[in-house]
């Protein structure tokens, strides 16, 4: 038994959550899945999948092993990745997507020197707050701005980003600052329709103790430039990453409310379809972004 293939076909159907779409994820046939499964359970002496006609699911050695199996496979893709990229010229259409925001604002001003740096690489750079698929959409890499990426993907983290809360001067004078989370619910606040709880804002003090509380939102936008821009004009509170405000608040134009309570902060990764066969021009532009974010990113630089 090839353990490695067997190991990646047994990830794969895990992923997948099914055989069938297992095997065309591999280019093989479904019987093939099946029987390195069934070698891979008698080889380890131990059922790894909970099989019925209408639902798989994993046993407990099923999912400490589908941990272990996606880090082993990482490395060899890694490793083999690195040599192919050392190799390969970085070349060709690299198709690229990014939330509008971060792509506007921090992403944009990129694009030339790295452009400089790779001539031969011709980029394709699509921005939008949706959540695409990059398989089925046909992208080469995606800069997303979450805690993690989509389980049969892979994500390398590119820096943090706080969030603030925060408000302008003019509304603070008419409305006062909340000392609490639950002062909050006194006031207008300005609501992210793609947070994963758009009215629920998840504080927690200095000593890890949570704060959640429903706000009231007087409006609701899939785009933080939009929430901004109304909290700027003095309508309400917001929270959003300091990629987008930090200058505003390091300027006066907003201020930072209830420092004594925080909002989790969130990831800026790179995800891409698998690092198998990663190409140079991927690898190079994960790279690339990697350095420019490195140390303290440039949102929370003193201008």
């Amino acid at each position: 038994m090839d353990r490695l293939r067997a190991l990646e076909v047994f990830v794969e159907v895990v992923r997948k959550d099914g055989f069938a779409r297992a095997a065309e994820a591999l280019a093989t046939s479904p019987a093939n899945v099946t029987r390195y499964i069934g070698e891979l359970e008698a080889h380890l002496q131990t059922r790894l999948l909970n099989r019925s006609s209408r639902k798989m699911s994993l046993t407990p050695s099923g999912e400490a092993l589908f941990e272990r199996a996606k880090g082993i496979l990482d490395d060899v893709a890694e490793a083999e990745a690195a040599v192919c990229s050392a190799t390969l010229r970085p070349r060709g259409l690299l198709r690229l997507n990014a939330p509008l925001s971060f792509g506007v604002l921090q992403l944009a001003p990129l694009w030339a020197k790295f452009m400089r740096l790779y001539p031969e690489i011709e980029l394709d750079v699509s921005l939008g707050d949706r959540v695409v698929d990059l398989v089925e959409d046909g992208y080469d890499l995606a800069v997303r701005i979450s805690r993690a990426g989509a389980s049969s993907n892979v994500a390398r983290r590119l820096a943090t980003s706080r969030n603030i809360v925060c408000a302008a001067p003019a509304y603070l004078a008419e409305h006062g600052a909340p000392a609490t989370p639950a002062a909050l619910l006194g006031h207008r606040c300005i609501g992210y329709r793609y947070a994963a709880s758009v009215d629920e804002w998840q504080f927690s003090d200095a000593a890890g103790r949570p704060h959640p509380v429903t706000v009231r939102c007087v409006m609701h936008t899939n785009n933080g430039d939009t929430a901004r821009a109304a909290a700027l004009d003095g309508l309400g509170v917001i929270w959003q990453p300091s990629f987008l405000v930090g200058a505003d608040v390091r300027a006066g134009r907003l201020v930072p409310l209830l420092p004594d309570y925080r909002l989790p902060d969130i990831d800026v990764l790179a995800v891409y379809p698998s690092r198998r066969q990663l190409g140079a021009k991927v690898r190079v532009m994960i790279d690339f972004l990697v350095a420019e974010f490195a140390g303290v990113p440039p949102w929370e630089r003193a201008d």
